[in-house]
């Protein structure tokens, strides 16, 4: 990241070296408090992703902020904020593979009641953290689990 906001930097994109400043910053103060916590290893890979998940989630709720009082170019800049913090988390998957990987953990773990879906969930959030829509996966698994196929899939 530290390497993006150099680049950033060397071509003059203002955005991008606002935005990765940012959450260099944020990332250094929780890498600060962890240390004082007594957790001296530092931040992991999912502390980031989540921080930068954050950053986004608050950008897109700035966004529709923005549109509502017709504040178009402060959307915009919501939304290139967005694209810079986006670069850094792992791609989401799409609405086949979320599907095929609740279909693959539902016959894993044997799941065959919709009192099953947690096991379900639990195992796609420990295995997809960050990159699964867990909301699609939730329905998919209660179509599964509750439809008509449910015994012979």
């Amino acid at each position: 990241m530290k390497q993006a906001l150099v680049e950033a930097g060397e071509r003059g994109d203002e955005c991008a070296v606002a935005t990765l400043s940012l959450v260099l910053t944020a990332l250094a103060d929780r890498d600060q408090a962890a240390g004082e916590a007594g957790r001296h290893q530092g931040l992991d890979d999912e502390s980031i992703e989540d921080l930068i998940a954050t950053m986004i989630d608050q950008r897109v709720v700035e966004i529709n902020r923005c549109e509502s009082m017709a504040r178009l170019d402060q959307a915009a800049q919501e939304a290139d904020e967005m694209a810079v913090l986006q670069q850094f988390l792992p791609p989401k998957m799409t609405s086949a593979e979320i599907d095929d990987a609740v279909d693959a953990v539902i016959d894993e773990v044997g799941a065959r009641k919709l009192k099953d879906i947690g096991r379900v969930i639990a195992t796609l959030k420990e295995r997809y953290p960050g990159r699964m829509d867990f909301a699609r996966a939730k329905r998919h698994s209660c179509e599964r689990l509750s439809g008509p196929h449910r015994e012979g899939h």
